[in-house]
Formats: C-alpha cells, sequence, structure tokens
C-alpha cells in the first residue's frame, strides 16, 4: 500500500473516531457544567488552541464551516470563560474518551505506536490548528487516551491539508461540500445556507481535490513501510469497529 492509498483509507475511520468523544454524553455534560453548548463547545474546543483571535480568524482556520455558525459558537463561548480553556477541557475529554472507548481495543499499543508515528512525520506548514494541537499536552498518557489523541491529530491533519487542496482547485468550502457525497446535507450540517450553485461543475473539481488531500497527508504515512501502512488501515478500521460495532466499516 502506498502512502497516498494509506491515506485515503484511513479518512473515514479518522473522521468517525475524531468526533466520537465530542458527541459522547459525558463530553456534553463536561460542557454543559462550562456553561456552553455543543456548538460552543465544539467550535472552541477544536479553536481555542489558537487563543483569543476574532471569529473572522477562527473561520479562516476551520474552513468548512460557515462563518456565521464559527461566529455564533466562538461568541457564545467567549461570552462565558477563555476559549484556550475550553481547548484544554476537549483536550481532557479526548483522553477520558479514549481511555475509557478504546483502552481494551486489541492491538491499541501497535495502534498508538503506528499513528504517533505518522503524527510526528507529518508536516504542518499552513495547518496552525494541526500545529497547535499537536504542541498541546496530553493529561493522560494511557494506551487508550494516547490513541484517541493520535487519530484526532490525523483527523486534523487531514482537514487541513483538504482545506488547502480545496483551495487550489478553485473551489470554496462550501462548493466542496455541495460537491461532495453528503451535498447539500453537509453544507447545511456545516452550517451554510442556500442559495447553492450548481452542483455539477463542482463535483470532478472536488474528486480531484480529494486526489490532492491523500497525496499532501500521505506524505507523512511514507514514514512507515508499506505493510506497516496496511496495518494502521486495518486497526484504526478495527477501532472503529469496537467503538461503533452497528456503524463500523471498511474505510473508503
Amino acid at each position: 500500500m502506498i502512502p497516498d492509498q494509506a491515506a485515503g483509507a484511513c479518512r473515514r475511520s479518522l473522521h468517525e473516531l475524531s468526533t466520537a468523544y465530542q458527541e459522547c454524553p459525558r463530553t456534553l455534560s463536561r460542557a454543559r457544567q462550562l456553561g456552553l453548548s455543543g456548538w460552543a463547545f465544539h467550535i472552541a474546543g477544536r479553536a481555542g488552541v489558537l487563543g483569543g483571535v476574532p471569529a473572522e480568524t477562527v473561520a479562516a482556520a476551520l474552513g468548512f464551516i460557515g462563518t456565521d455558525a464559527v461566529a455564533d459558537g466562538w461568541q457564545a463561548a467567549g461570552a462565558v470563560t477563555d476559549p484556550t480553556g475550553v481547548a484544554v477541557v476537549s483536550m481532557a475529554e479526548c483522553c477520558r474518551w479514549g481511555a475509557e472507548q478504546l483502552g481494551d481495543c486489541p492491538q491499541v499499543d501497535r495502534l498508538v505506536e503506528l499513528a504517533e508515528a505518522v503524527v510526528g512525520a507529518a508536516d504542518a506548514t499552513a495547518m496552525p490548528l494541526f500545529a497547535a494541537w499537536r504542541a498541546m499536552p496530553r493529561p493522560d498518557d494511557t494506551a487508550g487516551a494516547r490513541a484517541a489523541v493520535a487519530v484526532r491529530l490525523l483527523a486534523e491533519h487531514r482537514s487541513g491539508a483538504h482545506l488547502m487542496a480545496v483551495r487550489v482547485a478553485g473551489l470554496t468550502p462550501v462548493e466542496a461540500l455541495l460537491g461532495g457525497p453528503d451535498g447539500t446535507k453537509a453544507a447545511v450540517a456545516a452550517g451554510w445556507s442556500p442559495p447553492w450553485p450548481p452542483v455539477g461543475p463542482l463535483i470532478r473539481r472536488r474528486l480531484w481535490a480529494d486526489r490532492v488531500t491523500n497525496r499532501i497527508t500521505g506524505q507523512a504515512f511514507a514514514v512507515l513501510r508499506a505493510e506497516q501502512r496496511r496495518e494502521l488501515v486495518e486497526l484504526l478500521h478495527a477501532a472503529l469497529s469496537h467503538v461503533r460495532p452497528a456503524t463500523g466499516r471498511p474505510a473508503d
């Protein structure tokens, strides 16, 4: 398995595993304890690592979330607490969830070994969120926590790479969502509003952007040998099946 293929094959597993802790009832309960909605916690928890920057800066870094939706979450969080502190809590919840849900996952130590190797080899150029998250300390060094953080970092790296690829393809973030497999559903979920442009002309550019994303993220997977890349893909799929047995499926 070549690096680009491995990066593409990990996409769905990384996305679903990295968002699972944010959907966890205990995480949402922690958000309420801070006085935040789930949305405000999501925005500030992900972008709070940037510090007290304006909402426009946060929207530029997140890219795929609608500007108004970002502003709503960021301002709501800032009215209650320091967004940097929300990011610290988000990291703690990621570790807590990982320890609980991935700690007993088969071969979790091997998953950590391979995933952390890729994280360490990843180039953070033009990816401020990934760079900031990678620099954050972990409050828990157990295998499950380390696995969850590594997955979260790999997902953030892919998101940053995809944003660059989309812009090079001549697409706006909302056009990329519309040209993807979930179309308007994805755009609405990300806080964008109609009117929508014609979708047909967007699909080919989106597919090209996906290939470029695999190329960018695949550079980090080159730190592993071919058999190790395949092993990591399989371990991530197994971890997703372990966490979500009803929905776990091979990454596409």
